[in-house]
């Protein structure tokens, strides 16, 4: 199988989505990462803007509506393979935003998704960064009283 490699960095988007102190997280259902456990976000579509992907990306993975609050952080995701290439490059603009209505319909893009409370994370095998920075945005959020 030939792997394709990217010639430049990719702009996405993810969700931190808050409802009854839980965190949404979604079980990735392909590369980079296949089976671990992250928030719902993707790629972003040529023309479209950054706070409509996150919402249609959630709505896509998830089956829910969204309301979002704010940006929260901006992450760099490289991966390379075992020879040292670049396979996979984001830049993802995360987003706290608040469940707004839909129960959760997970889509065959991810392996699951479930409400998680921020104090179980540890039992939960999630990608590099995200419990720290769910955590670090939780706090904000409820600093600025958005949550």
């Amino acid at each position: 199988m030939t792997r394709r490699y990217p010639d430049r960095p990719f702009v996405a988007v993810g969700t931190i989505v808050v409802r009854d102190g839980r965190v949404l997280l979604a079980q990735r259902g392909k590369e980079p990462s296949y089976g671990l456990w992250s928030l719902p976000g993707g790629a972003v579509e040529l023309g479209e803007p950054l706070k409509v992907a996150a919402a249609r990306e959630t709505r896509e993975e998830c089956g829910i509506e969204i309301e979002i609050t704010d940006v929260l952080e901006v992450v760099e995701r490289m991966v390379r393979d075992p020879d040292g290439r670049m396979q996979f490059h984001y830049v993802i603009v995360d987003y706290l935003a608040r469940w707004a209505s839909g129960e959760l319909q997970p889509s065959e893009e991810v392996l699951g998704a479930r409400w998680v409370s921020p104090d179980d994370f540890p039992q939960y095998q999630v990608t590099r960064g995200t419990s720290e920075v769910v955590l670090r945005m939780l706090e904000t959020g409820r600093r600025a009283g958005v949550i």
